[in-house]
């Protein structure tokens, strides 16, 4: 009864944060506090955090070295958009989400089937491979996506609302898998893939699984991205677009979602300093990762989440 109780008031605390969060920001950018600019800056962060926290799914709870995230976030920016500009209401936008994310879980399944038998290296080359495909994909469709010159006038439906709502789902959604039995049964591939299929776990099964459940959050943050931006081409979700990506995983720590988060906040505030030196940008990003890498391989949060403070908060007073 006494951990019940603690559960319930973890949660309502952190249903009280999550609410007080979005009224304060809402109310900042009503009265104008939170300018133009400043919102771009909150809606890369939110699209950002969607991609670190779908990919931290494959890569860190699973541990697949994957560099095609953005393959799965253009399937769903384009999905997305065409389907907005046909519709132009909110419910085409929100179908259009919904079909990006389904179109980028079915093709993560198409092909994380015959990639995920491959590790490490092998994998990431692989996966790279696959997101470059989809990219010239898209660049050769010109009676569709209009090739290079890409898509222009989408109908911008994404707000804060939203994006708040698809973030908070994100990050629910994925922290519940992690703690359930599937999750539990990704992260013993993680440690150890031989022993975790002695034990009679389908690793195949699980690593497609979490490549179509990571795809499918990655196209949510492309229809949200195509509907806030108002123009896509297939250039904006190249290699680097990946590396991006990768680059807050690490550096918020493989197997932290609250890592992902928070590394997500640094590096678009960062991003949004430097843009009067975007040469700059991809230098201090490396400056980051080499540093990191050196002083704390396991990144800013390790494997820790937020949640366990609630844990060393009630040992303490235990102990007192």
């Amino acid at each position: 009864m006494n951990s019940m109780k603690v559960i319930n008031k973890k949660n309502i605390l952190i249903l009280i944060v999550i609410i007080v969060f979005y009224a304060v920001a809402q109310a900042l950018i009503n009265n104008g506090t939170i300018n133009n600019f400043y919102e771009i800056t909150l809606a890369t962060i939110c699209i950002n955090i969607i991609l670190a926290v779908s990919l931290n799914l494959v890569t860190g709870f699973t541990g697949q070295f994957s560099l095609g995230h953005a393959g799965f976030m253009s399937i769903g920016a384009y999905v997305g958009a065409l389907i907005n500009m046909e519709m132009n209401s909110t419910l085409g936008f929100l179908v259009g989400i919904l079909a990006g994310a389904v179109a980028a879980a079915i093709v993560g399944i198409l092909i994380g089937i015959p990639t995920l038998r491959l590790k490490g290296d092998y994998l990431a080359i692989a996966t790279l491979g696959m997101a470059e495909i989809i990219r010239v994909v898209f660049l050769n469709m010109d009676d569709i996506t209009n090739g290079a010159a890409g898509l222009n006038g989408i109908p911008r439906f994404t707000n804060w609302m939203w994006l708040f709502i698809f973030t908070a789902l994100t990050i629910i959604l994925i922290s519940n898998f992690v703690r359930s039995s599937h999750g539990r049964a990704c992260i013993s591939i993680r440690e150890d893939e031989i022993a975790a299929e002695s034990m009679g776990i389908n690793t195949t099964m699980y690593k497609v699984m979490a490549f179509a459940i990571g795809a499918f959050f990655a196209g949510i943050a492309g229809a949200l991205y195509s509907s806030y931006f108002y123009f896509i081409k297939p250039n904006i979700f190249g290699f680097m677009k990946s590396i991006d990506i990768l680059v807050i995983v690490v550096f918020g720590g493989m197997g932290s979602i609250t890592g992902s988060v928070i590394a997500a906040v640094v590096l678009a505030v960062l991003t949004t300093f430097l843009q009067s030196y975007s040469e700059l940008r991809m230098i201090i990003y490396a400056l980051l990762l080499i540093v990191i890498m050196i002083f704390r391989p396991q990144g800013l949060m390790g494997t820790k989440e937020i949640t366990d403070l609630f844990k060393i908060v009630k040992k303490n007073e235990k102990n007192q």
